[in-house]
């Protein structure tokens, strides 16, 4: 929060200042536009810090005669049902253990120390979305340094020189490396969004290739089904919500929709 709030009035008090003046109509646009898109920003991380990533109801029983789920779950040992001996009931799909949370999160990508919480299923849209303004933010934070870099200083004296540079090399230090680490954060979770996968899923994927192609077969992620319906499932159907903290079309995270859901016999994939 301290790193957003300088970002924040760096980029309006100095930046936007400099280069336009917050008394002209550029300058209040842009700072207009900055704190609304700090604002999504700030709005976002805390939904995903306090948001429960999904809980496994106590009284969760998976129903191997159900057609209606053609994929379950089994361990890679014995073929057993996934069950957690921690939290003594069994795993529906995609759910994992957590061992910081101390508990199974439904559709678990990963344990994210930033929001001291788990990306799951009911907070991972949101933690999306907000990686998505972090890195818009950075990057228009950038580009109103380089813009306000551009013009010339109207006698300032020698004191507030040192001051204004020393909030240049500060910004500069932080959104350059913030830029760069949440675009590939961005970059890796649009992959993952496209193929339907969490990042555990991801690791187990590779195993899983690696073990059918030495068996001469062909993997194939059960919960892919096809890139604009793994958009849509995430995201939500319509197009305008997709960068909004919505998240009532997720479901109840106990089921998922597979790529085998129009094949009538049933069949098992290990996780």
């Amino acid at each position: 929060m301290l790193v957003i709030g300088f970002i924040y009035f760096s980029s309006v008090f100095t930046f936007i200042d400099r280069w336009f003046s917050l008394t002209s109509s550029p300058g209040i646009a842009n700072a207009a536009a900055f704190t609304a898109l700090a604002l999504m920003c700030v709005y976002n991380y805390y939904v995903a810090v306090f948001r429960d990533p999904g809980r496994v109801p106590l009284n969760y029983m998976p129903d191997v005669e159900d057609p209606d789920s053609p994929v379950h779950e089994i361990k890679r040992k014995g073929g057993d049902l996934r069950y957690c001996q921690k939290c003594s009931h069994f795993k529906p799909p995609r759910a994992h253990h957590c061992r910081v949370c101390k508990r199974c999160v439904l559709r678990m990508d990963h344990h994210c120390i930033w929001i001291n919480n788990c990306v799951g299923h009911t907070n991972y849209k949101v933690f999306f979305v907000f990686v998505v303004y972090a890195v818009t933010a950075c990057v228009y934070s950038l580009v109103l340094l380089v813009g306000s870099l551009t013009v010339e200083p109207q006698d300032e004296e020698e004191e507030m020189g040192s001051y204004l540079r020393t909030i240049y090399v500060l910004s500069a230090f932080l959104l350059i490396p913030l830029s760069i680490a949440l675009g590939v954060l961005l970059g890796w979770h649009i992959y993952l969004i496209l193929q339907n996968k969490t990042t555990i899923e991801y690791h187990e994927g590779v195993r899983a290739m690696w073990l059918a192609e030495k068996g001469g077969q062909v993997y194939k992620h059960p919960y892919d089904i096809g890139a604009f319906e793994n958009l849509t499932l995430i995201l939500g159907p319509n197009i305008l919500s997709w960068l909004c903290p919505t998240s009532r079309h997720i479901g109840s995270g106990l089921r998922f929709r597979t790529a085998f859901d129009s094949i009538p016999a049933s069949s098992e994939t290990k996780s």
